[in-house]
């Protein structure tokens, strides 16, 4: 079982094969980066025409039993998520409404401050907000993963303390490994194992030391220490893969609409030769096997952890 914690892709016939190639089980998709509330109906909007042309590839799946089903059928589940929490504006109902439209993951900020709490690039980390809190508490009710890949640490820290469910990082690696602000610090990693959460290794060449031109090696070793250090149980795969997109995507996901002098235009790095695109899963696994990680865990970091996460986050609770 293969899966992936977080992609943002340009949806395509050809990437859907690629995933099929690649033996992915279930991938999680943004589908909201700087969007409100209808913005990102009009992407779910988008999404529901990919799921009708490529049905024989991709379907839709909101919990477990849907990914199941859909392996069955030899297809690649998809689920959906958010990387900023705008589409909740200040109105706490959007969040059961979102879930029901099939969002099972939302951020609590993307890099800056939202009204739930800081990013990881505000210069000062004000923590878990009273909103914020109103916001974990609904969606540990609804079923939906709390995500804290690109919180601040005192706000991921704060929320990890107040969430009655554990809590995800679904693309991020070790702050010692490679130091960038995206990264976590080894307090948050030990926080997230002792909860039961979970962290997707990140295969962003900006997340990985020697970024695009880390090898394989360099991430089996990194992940074979993680293991040791916290566990088994606590990780799996959230490559951030943003296969197929203009580099006109990764200025909009830096600056947003909020932004009146945008910083430089960048692009997108070079991704590592060993994992360009959906079609790569099967290399990444063989290479972790040839690496000092079990067998078993090998399994468990591509995708069992996941799922067993998922069978119980994805659970409503009862009103």
């Amino acid at each position: 079982m293969f899966i992936d914690a977080l992609q943002y892709i340009r949806p395509s016939r050809a990437v859907f094969q690629q995933m099929n190639a690649g033996k992915l089980s279930a991938v999680h998709i943004t589908v909201g980066y700087h969007e409100e509330f209808m913005g990102v109906v009009e992407n779910l909007k988008g999404w529901n025409r990919w799921f009708e042309s490529c049905g024989d590839l991709i379907s839709r799946a909101t919990n477990c039993d849907e990914i199941s089903a859909a392996n069955k059928a030899g297809k690649t589940a998809i689920l959906f998520g958010l990387q900023n929490p705008l589409a909740f504006g200040s109105d706490i109902s959007r969040v059961e409404l979102l879930a029901q439209l099939g969002i099972q993951f939302c951020q609590i900020t993307y890099n800056q401050q939202s009204l739930l709490g800081a990013g990881c690039f505000e210069p000062v980390d004000s923590g878990l907000t009273v909103f914020g809190r109103e916001v974990v508490d609904e969606m540990n009710r609804v079923g939906m993963v709390i995500d804290l890949s690109h919180a601040g640490h005192k706000t991921a820290m704060e929320v990890i303390k107040y969430s009655e469910r554990p809590v995800a990082v679904t693309h991020a690696n070790p702050n010692a490994w490679h130091a960038t602000p995206r990264n976590l610090h080894h307090d948050l990693l030990q926080a997230l194992s002792e909860t039961g959460g979970m962290v997707g290794f990140s295969l962003y060449p900006h997340h990985l030391k020697s970024g695009s031109e880390c090898s394989l090696e360099e991430f089996s070793d990194m992940a074979s220490n993680m293991i040791q250090t916290y566990g088994s149980k606590t990780f799996g795969i959230g490559s951030d893969l943003c296969q197929g997109q203009p580099d006109s995507v990764v200025n909009w996901m830096r600056n947003g609409h909020w932004r009146k002098k945008p910083e430089p235009s960048v692009k997108f790095p070079k991704p590592p030769t060993w994992f360009k695109d959906n079609s790569d899963f099967l290399g990444l696994a063989k290479g972790l096997r040839r690496s000092t990680i079990s067998d078993a865990d090998v399994d468990r970091l591509v995708g069992k952890n996941w799922m067993s996460f998922l069978e119980k986050a994805l659970v409503p609770h009862e009103r």
